[in-house]
């Protein structure tokens, strides 16, 4: 692993590169009016291109049935390199009914925008109920992902993918770096050792502290928050990245973070997800990836460490990247610190801590959650931002 060439090696050893080159994008333009179409939602968009970019190396496309199955029963592929979530393309029968195996199949986004192609290989009906109960650890349709995966269609379509071009992110071109990109940042700057973090959620002090407890171990930080689907109560991606931007300018070393944004959708699937976070900050060049409490949860479907617990089910050695388990942070009032119950001698009472909720209604009321949970100048951002919207 050690002798890959621009550091760690990707998972399953080899980046993929599923990004059409010019003639082959030329080719599928001059057939794009003779191809059947199926049109992608938001997270299928994300799919598409994290597979193009390599970020979901191994995959070269939606999956087939086989690895499917198997992601879904043992958090393994086919061949055994471990994954937990299933990556899949999935539509109506009519739709499938339409299309056939061997063919292409032109994949437009919401919009109608011709952007990528599927070379199908295989149709197949799957069990909605057992993946829900296997990936998300319940079949309750409130829980957001179940949600998604009861809404979605009856049969997966499979194969490899091109992505027709690479274009600029509308919001966040500057931190669009793909994971060939990032690994080679991390060469010239002579990093060996990167803890990845992963967030949905606006950086608050409990955040900063397990960041920085990070770095003290390794050469850098590639912080690296989610810009792809999520809930609707989630605060949104471009207020998320000027507090990003803010807390960088303000209380890091700027020679030792890296700010990048995650294409992916989130699917809330708990100590799945947490595995599925790390290989594909593996895949971006990560050593190491930091799993907090909760880590990709959601409501209270998940135990407080489940996350970290489900790190113990594989080998270090064939997961590849090293899992930096963090318990919950808060500002402990009698050592004037954060800290967490492994530092700290504090009562329950001398902690400070709000959940994402509780911080939430504040804003909303106008108030400003205290310097202990945010630093000033990120919740002012949060504050204005609340009030606007």
């Amino acid at each position: 692993m050690s002798n890959y060439r621009d550091g760690i090696a990707p998972h399953g050893v080899e980046l993929i590169n599923r990004i059409a080159t010019p003639e082959q994008k030329q080719e599928f333009l001059d057939k794009a009016d003779f191809l059947p179409v199926v049109q992608l939602d938001e997270r299928a968009v994300s799919d598409l291109e994290m597979i193009a970019i390599g970020a979901f190396s191994p995959l070269t496309g939606f999956m087939e049935q086989e690895d499917y199955d198997r992601v879904v029963t043992d958090m393994r592929l086919a061949n055994g390199l471990p994954w937990s979530i299933p990556i899949t393309l999935s539509v109506e029968e009519a739709i499938a009914d339409s299309l056939t195996e061997g063919g292409l199949v032109r994949l437009d986004n919401p919009a109608g925008k011709f952007i990528g192609v599927l070379q199908l290989t295989q149709k197949y009906h799957y069990d909605k109920t057992r993946e829900a109960v296997n990936v998300y650890g319940t079949d309750d349709a409130k829980h957001p992902g179940v949600q998604v995966l009861y809404n979605q269609g009856p049969i997966n379509l499979a194969g490899p993918i091109w992505l027709l071009q690479r274009d600029s992110h509308p919001q966040f071109p500057n931190y669009q770096i793909d994971p060939a990109q990032s690994r080679q940042m991390f060469k010239e700057k002579g990093w060996k050792t990167i803890v990845g973090f992963q967030t949905r959620n606006p950086i608050h002090r409990a955040h900063e502290y397990i960041q920085k407890s990070a770095m003290e171990t390794v050469d850098g930080l590639f912080l690296h928050p989610l810009v792809g689907a999520t809930k609707d109560d989630d605060i949104p991606a471009d207020v998320r990245m000027r507090c990003y931007e803010i807390i960088l300018e303000h209380y890091y070393p700027k020679d030792r973070v890296i700010l990048a944004i995650n294409p992916a959708a989130m699917r809330y699937a708990g100590p799945r997800e947490a595995i599925f976070h790390a290989i594909v900050r593996k895949n971006y060049g990560c050593t190491h990836f930091i799993v907090g409490r909760d880590h990709a949860g959601v409501g209270d479907y998940y135990g407080t460490y489940d996350a970290q617990h489900i790190f113990d089910q594989f080998e270090s050695a064939e997961l590849g990247i090293v899992p930096m388990k963090f318990e919950h942070a808060f500002y402990c009032t009698r050592t004037e610190s954060m800290a967490t119950t492994k530092t700290s001698p504090s009562s329950p009472s001398e902690r400070v801590h709000l959940s994402g909720t509780k911080v939430r209604e504040m804003l909303r009321r106008g108030e400003l959650p205290p310097p202990e949970f945010s630093r000033p100048e990120v919740a002012a951002e949060l504050a204005k931002a609340m009030q606007a919207s």
